[in-house]
Protein backbone atom coordinates (compact mmCIF):
# COMPACT_ATOMS: atom_id res chain seq x y z
CA UNK A 1 0.00 0.00 0.00
CA UNK A 2 2.74 2.41 1.20
CA UNK A 3 4.44 1.71 -2.09
CA UNK A 4 1.53 2.30 -4.40
CA UNK A 5 1.17 5.95 -2.92
CA UNK A 6 1.39 9.13 -4.86
CA UNK A 7 4.49 11.48 -3.59
CA UNK A 8 3.23 14.65 -2.52
CA UNK A 9 5.87 16.16 -4.84
CA UNK A 10 7.31 14.53 -7.76
CA UNK A 11 10.93 14.14 -7.66
CA UNK A 12 11.36 16.64 -11.04
CA UNK A 13 10.19 19.40 -9.13
CA UNK A 14 12.20 18.86 -6.40
CA UNK A 15 14.73 21.93 -6.32
CA UNK A 16 18.25 21.40 -6.66
CA UNK A 17 19.88 20.44 -2.49
CA UNK A 18 21.81 23.97 -3.09
CA UNK A 19 18.87 26.08 -3.99
CA UNK A 20 17.33 24.43 -0.67
CA UNK A 21 20.34 25.28 0.93
CA UNK A 22 19.59 28.89 0.48
CA UNK A 23 16.20 28.82 1.21
CA UNK A 24 16.86 27.06 4.43
CA UNK A 25 19.14 29.70 5.20
CA UNK A 26 16.88 32.48 4.54
CA UNK A 27 14.07 30.93 6.43
CA UNK A 28 16.88 30.52 9.47
CA UNK A 29 17.67 34.35 8.93
CA UNK A 30 14.21 35.38 9.32
CA UNK A 31 13.44 34.09 12.95
CA UNK A 32 17.12 34.67 14.49
CA UNK A 33 15.32 38.00 15.91
CA UNK A 34 13.13 35.88 17.93
CA UNK A 35 15.55 34.77 19.88
CA UNK A 36 19.27 36.75 19.05
CA UNK A 37 16.96 40.70 19.43
CA UNK A 38 14.94 39.62 22.48
CA UNK A 39 18.10 41.31 24.72
CA UNK A 40 16.84 44.88 23.28
CA UNK A 41 13.83 44.50 24.00
CA UNK A 42 13.81 43.99 27.65
CA UNK A 43 14.22 47.58 29.31
CA UNK A 44 10.92 48.75 27.18
CA UNK A 45 9.07 45.46 28.39
CA UNK A 46 10.07 46.24 31.84
CA UNK A 47 8.69 50.02 31.52
CA UNK A 48 5.51 49.22 29.82
CA UNK A 49 4.75 46.10 32.16
CA UNK A 50 6.03 47.34 35.39
CA UNK A 51 7.81 43.73 35.90
CA UNK A 52 11.12 42.99 37.30
CA UNK A 53 14.25 41.45 35.16
CA UNK A 54 13.64 38.26 36.31
CA UNK A 55 9.44 37.90 34.59
CA UNK A 56 10.80 39.21 31.68
CA UNK A 57 13.40 36.79 31.27
CA UNK A 58 11.14 33.79 31.95
CA UNK A 59 9.49 35.08 28.08
CA UNK A 60 12.56 34.17 26.41
CA UNK A 61 12.79 30.71 28.34
CA UNK A 62 9.46 29.92 27.47
CA UNK A 63 10.15 30.53 23.91
CA UNK A 64 13.33 28.31 24.19
CA UNK A 65 11.59 25.68 26.12
CA UNK A 66 8.57 25.47 23.16
CA UNK A 67 11.26 26.09 20.81
CA UNK A 68 13.24 22.95 21.57
CA UNK A 69 11.61 20.43 23.67
CA UNK A 70 8.76 19.89 20.58
CA UNK A 71 11.55 19.40 18.37
CA UNK A 72 11.83 15.94 18.58
CA UNK A 73 7.42 15.78 17.47
CA UNK A 74 8.18 18.37 14.80
CA UNK A 75 11.28 16.41 13.64
CA UNK A 76 9.14 13.18 13.68
CA UNK A 77 6.89 14.71 11.28
CA UNK A 78 9.63 16.22 8.82
CA UNK A 79 11.10 13.03 8.34
CA UNK A 80 7.70 11.38 7.54
CA UNK A 81 5.71 14.33 5.84
CA UNK A 82 9.27 16.34 4.44
CA UNK A 83 9.72 20.11 5.44
CA UNK A 84 7.47 22.13 3.14
CA UNK A 85 4.50 21.49 5.28
CA UNK A 86 6.08 22.07 8.77
CA UNK A 87 7.69 25.31 7.41
CA UNK A 88 4.55 26.77 6.46
CA UNK A 89 2.86 25.75 10.10
CA UNK A 90 6.04 27.59 10.88
CA UNK A 91 5.86 31.25 9.07
CA UNK A 92 2.46 31.25 10.54
CA UNK A 93 3.42 30.52 14.52
CA UNK A 94 6.44 32.66 13.99
CA UNK A 95 4.79 35.71 12.52
CA UNK A 96 1.67 35.65 15.39
CA UNK A 97 4.14 35.18 17.74
CA UNK A 98 5.35 38.84 17.39
CA UNK A 99 2.26 40.52 15.98
CA UNK A 100 1.10 39.03 19.34
CA UNK A 101 3.59 39.84 21.53
CA UNK A 102 2.91 43.69 19.83
CA UNK A 103 -0.64 43.71 21.38
CA UNK A 104 0.26 42.16 24.74
CA UNK A 105 -0.69 44.21 27.63
CA UNK A 106 0.37 41.32 30.31
CA UNK A 107 2.77 39.35 31.14
CA UNK A 108 0.53 36.10 30.68
CA UNK A 109 -0.30 37.25 27.04
CA UNK A 110 3.45 37.93 26.21
CA UNK A 111 4.26 34.62 27.31
CA UNK A 112 1.67 33.12 25.38
CA UNK A 113 2.51 34.82 21.83
CA UNK A 114 6.24 34.52 22.71
CA UNK A 115 5.79 30.91 23.37
CA UNK A 116 3.94 30.46 19.60
CA UNK A 117 6.64 32.02 18.06
CA UNK A 118 8.88 29.22 19.57
CA UNK A 119 7.07 26.51 18.35
CA UNK A 120 6.75 28.40 14.79
CA UNK A 121 10.80 28.94 15.18
CA UNK A 122 11.56 25.12 16.05
CA UNK A 123 8.86 24.16 13.14
CA UNK A 124 12.17 26.10 10.79
CA UNK A 125 15.46 25.23 12.85
CA UNK A 126 13.96 21.56 12.92
CA UNK A 127 13.02 21.34 9.59
CA UNK A 128 16.19 23.55 7.89
CA UNK A 129 18.85 21.55 9.91
CA UNK A 130 17.21 18.29 8.96
CA UNK A 131 17.42 18.69 5.29
CA UNK A 132 21.17 19.84 5.35
CA UNK A 133 21.84 16.53 7.43
CA UNK A 134 19.78 14.71 4.92
CA UNK A 135 21.09 16.61 1.56
CA UNK A 136 24.65 16.68 2.38
CA UNK A 137 26.30 13.84 3.82
CA UNK A 138 29.78 14.67 2.03
CA UNK A 139 29.68 18.06 3.63
CA UNK A 140 27.76 17.90 6.57
CA UNK A 141 29.69 20.20 9.01
CA UNK A 142 30.00 23.43 6.43
CA UNK A 143 26.20 22.90 5.23
CA UNK A 144 24.54 22.57 8.51
CA UNK A 145 26.99 25.55 9.96
CA UNK A 146 25.64 27.32 6.73
CA UNK A 147 22.40 26.49 7.66
CA UNK A 148 22.55 27.15 11.64
CA UNK A 149 24.88 30.11 11.08
CA UNK A 150 21.80 31.95 9.38
CA UNK A 151 20.12 31.96 12.75
CA UNK A 152 23.03 33.30 14.34
CA UNK A 153 23.93 36.11 11.70
CA UNK A 154 20.54 37.00 10.47
CA UNK A 155 19.90 39.45 13.52
CA UNK A 156 23.00 41.22 12.77
CA UNK A 157 21.51 42.51 9.25
CA UNK A 158 18.07 43.70 10.87
CA UNK A 159 19.38 44.81 14.73
CA UNK A 160 20.25 48.45 13.68
CA UNK A 161 16.80 48.90 12.21
CA UNK A 162 14.93 47.34 14.76
CA UNK A 163 16.62 49.49 17.78
CA UNK A 164 16.08 52.46 15.35
CA UNK A 165 12.47 51.00 14.99
CA UNK A 166 11.88 50.66 18.51
CA UNK A 167 13.16 53.78 19.61
CA UNK A 168 11.08 56.31 17.29
CA UNK A 169 7.93 54.09 17.34
CA UNK A 170 8.22 52.10 20.93
CA UNK A 171 8.95 47.86 21.03
CA UNK A 172 5.11 47.41 20.48
CA UNK A 173 4.97 48.74 17.07
CA UNK A 174 8.36 47.03 16.48
CA UNK A 175 7.11 43.47 17.42
CA UNK A 176 3.87 43.99 14.91
CA UNK A 177 5.41 45.14 11.58
CA UNK A 178 8.64 42.87 12.07
CA UNK A 179 6.44 39.71 12.97
CA UNK A 180 5.12 40.11 9.25
CA UNK A 181 7.77 40.47 7.57
CA UNK A 182 9.75 36.98 9.32
CA UNK A 183 6.58 35.35 8.61
CA UNK A 184 6.18 36.14 5.06
CA UNK A 185 10.30 35.25 4.55
CA UNK A 186 9.67 32.02 6.04
CA UNK A 187 6.31 30.91 4.13
CA UNK A 188 8.07 31.91 0.70
CA UNK A 189 11.28 29.78 1.12
CA UNK A 190 9.07 26.87 2.67
CA UNK A 191 8.34 26.91 -0.90
CA UNK A 192 11.45 25.38 -1.90
CA UNK A 193 11.78 22.64 0.51
CA UNK A 194 11.88 18.96 -0.11
CA UNK A 195 13.07 15.66 1.76
CA UNK A 196 15.58 13.60 -0.67
CA UNK A 197 13.99 10.39 -2.36
CA UNK A 198 14.21 6.97 -0.86
CA UNK A 199 18.07 6.00 -1.51
CA UNK A 200 19.30 9.38 -2.84
CA UNK A 201 22.95 9.98 -2.38
CA UNK A 202 25.27 12.42 -3.44
CA UNK A 203 27.32 12.35 -6.78
CA UNK A 204 30.63 10.58 -6.12
CA UNK A 205 29.30 9.64 -2.55
CA UNK A 206 30.71 6.10 -2.73
CA UNK A 207 34.47 7.69 -3.97
CA UNK A 208 33.84 10.02 -1.10
CA UNK A 209 32.37 8.14 1.79
CA UNK A 210 35.64 6.30 2.84
CA UNK A 211 37.45 9.44 2.49
CA UNK A 212 35.25 10.98 4.83
CA UNK A 213 35.21 7.91 6.99
CA UNK A 214 38.82 8.24 7.87
CA UNK A 215 38.50 12.11 9.34
CA UNK A 216 34.77 11.47 11.29
CA UNK A 217 33.53 8.68 12.85
CA UNK A 218 30.54 7.48 10.98
CA UNK A 219 27.79 5.03 11.45
CA UNK A 220 27.32 1.97 9.75
CA UNK A 221 23.24 2.53 10.01
CA UNK A 222 20.48 4.51 10.37
CA UNK A 223 19.63 4.23 14.20
CA UNK A 224 16.10 4.90 14.97
CA UNK A 225 15.17 7.57 17.70
CA UNK A 226 14.49 4.29 20.16
CA UNK A 227 17.86 3.22 19.56
CA UNK A 228 19.54 6.55 19.71
CA UNK A 229 18.31 6.61 23.01
CA UNK A 230 19.55 3.35 24.75
CA UNK A 231 23.29 4.52 23.22
CA UNK A 232 25.22 5.62 26.24
CA UNK A 233 27.02 8.08 24.21
CA UNK A 234 23.45 10.42 23.06
CA UNK A 235 23.73 11.26 27.41
CA UNK A 236 27.44 12.22 27.25
CA UNK A 237 26.25 14.58 23.98
CA UNK A 238 22.72 16.18 26.14
CA UNK A 239 24.92 16.80 28.91
CA UNK A 240 27.74 18.59 27.22
CA UNK A 241 25.36 20.60 25.35
CA UNK A 242 23.54 21.48 28.39
CA UNK A 243 26.50 23.44 29.89
CA UNK A 244 27.89 24.73 26.56
CA UNK A 245 24.57 26.38 25.38
CA UNK A 246 24.40 27.79 28.92
CA UNK A 247 27.43 30.21 28.71
CA UNK A 248 26.58 31.41 24.97
CA UNK A 249 22.63 31.88 26.14
CA UNK A 250 23.53 34.00 29.06
CA UNK A 251 25.28 36.43 26.78
CA UNK A 252 22.87 36.20 24.40
CA UNK A 253 20.23 37.33 27.01
CA UNK A 254 21.48 39.17 29.55
CA UNK A 255 24.14 41.11 27.49
CA UNK A 256 21.66 44.48 27.55
CA UNK A 257 21.44 43.77 31.33
CA UNK A 258 25.32 43.33 31.87
CA UNK A 259 25.62 46.46 29.54
CA UNK A 260 22.99 48.41 32.11
CA UNK A 261 25.26 47.26 35.02
CA UNK A 262 28.53 48.34 33.98
CA UNK A 263 27.43 51.51 32.27
CA UNK A 264 28.75 50.99 28.92
CA UNK A 265 25.24 50.67 27.07
CA UNK A 266 24.75 54.45 26.38
CA UNK A 267 28.43 54.92 25.75
CA UNK A 268 28.44 56.23 21.85
CA UNK A 269 31.87 54.28 20.13
CA UNK A 270 31.74 54.27 16.21
CA UNK A 271 29.00 55.62 13.36
CA UNK A 272 26.56 56.68 16.04
CA UNK A 273 26.23 53.29 17.81
CA UNK A 274 26.55 52.85 21.00
CA UNK A 275 28.85 49.95 22.54
CA UNK A 276 25.50 48.13 22.78
CA UNK A 277 24.08 47.85 19.64
CA UNK A 278 27.74 47.86 17.75
CA UNK A 279 28.55 44.88 20.27
CA UNK A 280 25.31 43.27 19.35
CA UNK A 281 25.83 43.57 15.76
CA UNK A 282 29.51 42.11 15.88
CA UNK A 283 27.93 39.26 18.14
CA UNK A 284 25.54 38.11 15.60
CA UNK A 285 28.32 38.07 12.51
CA UNK A 286 30.72 36.23 14.75
CA UNK A 287 27.69 33.79 16.13
CA UNK A 288 26.94 33.34 12.16
CA UNK A 289 30.30 32.44 10.76
CA UNK A 290 31.52 30.54 13.61
CA UNK A 291 28.71 27.51 12.39
CA UNK A 292 30.31 27.17 9.06
CA UNK A 293 33.61 27.59 10.08
CA UNK A 294 33.84 25.23 12.77
CA UNK A 295 31.32 22.22 10.78
CA UNK A 296 34.49 22.84 8.38
CA UNK A 297 36.99 22.29 10.53
CA UNK A 298 35.86 19.57 12.40
CA UNK A 299 34.99 17.83 8.76
CA UNK A 300 38.20 18.07 8.69
CA UNK A 301 40.09 17.33 12.37
CA UNK A 302 36.88 15.49 14.04
CA UNK A 303 33.80 16.72 15.66
CA UNK A 304 35.19 16.02 19.34
CA UNK A 305 39.12 17.96 18.54
CA UNK A 306 36.63 20.76 17.25
CA UNK A 307 34.86 20.98 20.55
CA UNK A 308 37.76 20.79 23.09
CA UNK A 309 39.76 23.60 21.14
CA UNK A 310 37.18 25.94 20.59
CA UNK A 311 35.35 25.85 24.03
CA UNK A 312 39.32 25.76 25.59
CA UNK A 313 38.83 29.46 23.93
CA UNK A 314 35.25 30.22 25.31
CA UNK A 315 36.37 29.69 28.60
CA UNK A 316 39.45 32.07 27.88
CA UNK A 317 37.07 35.04 25.89
CA UNK A 318 34.60 34.92 29.22
CA UNK A 319 37.22 35.13 31.60
CA UNK A 320 38.92 37.99 29.86
CA UNK A 321 35.62 39.57 29.29
CA UNK A 322 34.81 39.13 33.06
CA UNK A 323 38.11 41.48 33.62
CA UNK A 324 37.39 44.17 30.63
CA UNK A 325 33.45 44.67 30.67
CA UNK A 326 33.92 48.24 31.44
CA UNK A 327 36.01 49.41 28.91
CA UNK A 328 33.21 49.58 25.82
CA UNK A 329 35.92 48.68 22.88
CA UNK A 330 36.86 45.70 24.73
CA UNK A 331 33.17 44.64 25.88
CA UNK A 332 32.45 44.74 22.73
CA UNK A 333 35.33 42.54 20.87
CA UNK A 334 35.56 40.14 24.18
CA UNK A 335 31.74 39.27 23.96
CA UNK A 336 32.08 38.91 20.08
CA UNK A 337 34.83 36.15 20.68
CA UNK A 338 32.61 34.47 23.05
CA UNK A 339 30.07 34.12 20.13
CA UNK A 340 32.48 33.04 17.71
CA UNK A 341 33.95 30.36 20.39
CA UNK A 342 30.27 29.40 21.37
CA UNK A 343 27.81 29.31 18.27
CA UNK A 344 29.68 26.27 16.82
CA UNK A 345 27.63 24.04 19.02
CA UNK A 346 24.74 24.58 16.34
CA UNK A 347 26.81 22.99 13.70
CA UNK A 348 28.77 20.44 15.49
CA UNK A 349 26.06 18.85 17.56
CA UNK A 350 23.88 18.23 14.59
CA UNK A 351 26.38 17.18 12.63
CA UNK A 352 28.22 14.82 15.34
CA UNK A 353 24.36 13.15 15.76
CA UNK A 354 23.95 12.93 11.73
CA UNK A 355 27.39 10.55 11.95
CA UNK A 356 26.82 8.56 15.07
CA UNK A 357 23.28 7.88 14.71
CA UNK A 358 22.59 8.17 10.33
CA UNK A 359 20.97 10.62 8.23
CA UNK A 360 17.72 8.88 7.59
CA UNK A 361 16.22 10.29 11.42
CA UNK A 362 18.32 12.92 11.99
CA UNK A 363 15.61 15.75 12.11
CA UNK A 364 13.89 13.15 14.79
CA UNK A 365 17.42 12.35 16.99
CA UNK A 366 18.89 15.78 16.96
CA UNK A 367 15.45 17.10 18.29
CA UNK A 368 15.83 14.96 21.14
CA UNK A 369 19.32 16.36 21.40
CA UNK A 370 18.10 20.14 21.10
CA UNK A 371 16.17 19.54 24.01
CA UNK A 372 19.22 20.29 25.99
CA UNK A 373 19.38 24.05 24.81
CA UNK A 374 15.40 24.34 26.80
CA UNK A 375 16.84 23.01 29.67
CA UNK A 376 19.80 25.77 29.69
CA UNK A 377 18.09 28.65 29.08
CA UNK A 378 16.17 27.73 32.58
CA UNK A 379 19.56 28.30 34.00
CA UNK A 380 20.80 31.22 31.62
CA UNK A 381 17.75 33.41 31.47
CA UNK A 382 15.58 33.18 34.86
CA UNK A 383 18.46 31.56 36.56
CA UNK A 384 20.98 34.02 36.23
CA UNK A 385 18.83 36.90 36.57
CA UNK A 386 17.96 35.56 40.15
CA UNK A 387 21.56 35.01 40.41
CA UNK A 388 22.63 38.61 39.66
CA UNK A 389 19.21 40.54 41.34
CA UNK A 390 20.42 37.84 44.59
CA UNK A 391 23.92 38.89 44.90
CA UNK A 392 24.00 42.15 43.00
CA UNK A 393 27.00 41.57 40.68
CA UNK A 394 27.59 38.69 37.43
CA UNK A 395 30.48 37.71 38.37
CA UNK A 396 29.59 34.15 39.80
CA UNK A 397 27.31 33.94 36.57
CA UNK A 398 30.71 34.33 34.63
CA UNK A 399 32.38 31.58 36.61
CA UNK A 400 29.77 28.97 36.15
CA UNK A 401 29.95 29.81 32.08
CA UNK A 402 33.81 29.53 32.63
CA UNK A 403 33.47 25.86 34.56
CA UNK A 404 31.30 24.71 32.38
CA UNK A 405 33.09 25.57 29.04
CA UNK A 406 36.54 23.63 30.77
CA UNK A 407 34.40 20.73 32.17
CA UNK A 408 33.05 20.16 28.19
CA UNK A 409 35.84 20.82 26.49
CA UNK A 410 37.98 17.74 28.74
CA UNK A 411 34.73 15.74 28.21
CA UNK A 412 34.68 15.68 24.65
CA UNK A 413 38.59 14.28 24.22
CA UNK A 414 38.44 12.14 27.56
CA UNK A 415 34.35 10.73 27.50
CA UNK A 416 32.84 11.24 24.46
CA UNK A 417 35.70 10.16 21.90
CA UNK A 418 36.62 6.53 23.23
CA UNK A 419 32.47 6.24 23.91
CA UNK A 420 31.65 7.29 20.07
CA UNK A 421 34.09 4.71 18.99
CA UNK A 422 32.49 2.11 20.83
CA UNK A 423 28.78 3.34 19.30
CA UNK A 424 30.20 3.16 16.06
CA UNK A 425 31.39 -0.45 16.50
CA UNK A 426 28.26 -1.44 18.15
CA UNK A 427 25.95 -0.05 15.49
CA UNK A 428 27.43 -2.73 12.79
CA UNK A 429 25.48 -5.38 15.03
CA UNK A 430 22.43 -3.15 14.92
CA UNK A 431 19.38 -3.81 13.13
CA UNK A 432 17.55 -1.24 12.32
CA UNK A 433 13.66 -1.83 11.38
CA UNK A 434 11.99 -0.10 8.52
CA UNK A 435 8.46 1.24 9.82
CA UNK A 436 5.15 0.89 8.19
CA UNK A 437 3.62 4.32 7.55
CA UNK A 438 1.60 5.01 4.53
CA UNK A 439 3.53 6.97 2.32
CA UNK A 440 6.69 6.92 3.84
CA UNK A 441 8.82 5.16 0.69
CA UNK A 442 7.29 7.54 -1.55
CA UNK A 443 6.64 10.84 -0.22
CA UNK A 444 9.50 13.27 -0.20
CA UNK A 445 7.77 16.60 0.04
Amino acid sequence: MAASTASLIHPSRIANRWAQLIAGIFAMMAVANLQYAWTVFTKPIQAHLHATLTDVQWTITLFVALETWLVPFEGFLVDQIGPRFMLGGGAIAVGLGWIGAGYAESLTALYFWYGMGGVGAGMVYGGTIGNALKWFPDHRGLCVGLTAGAYGVGTALTILPISNMLKASGYQHTFIVWGAIQGVVVLVAALFLARPPEGWAPPGWKQKEAAIKARVQTSAVDMTPLQMLRQPSFYVLYLMLTMLAFGGLVITVQLNPMAVSYHVDKIVVAWGMTALVLAIELDRILNGLTRPFWGWVSDNIGRENAIFISFVLEAVAVFALLQLITHPLWFIALSGLCFFAWGNIYSLFPSITGDLYGKKWATTNYGFLYTAKGLATFLAAPGAAWLFEKTGSWTRVFWAMIVCDLVAAFMAILWLKPLAARTIKGSQQLEVPVPNLPGRERSVA
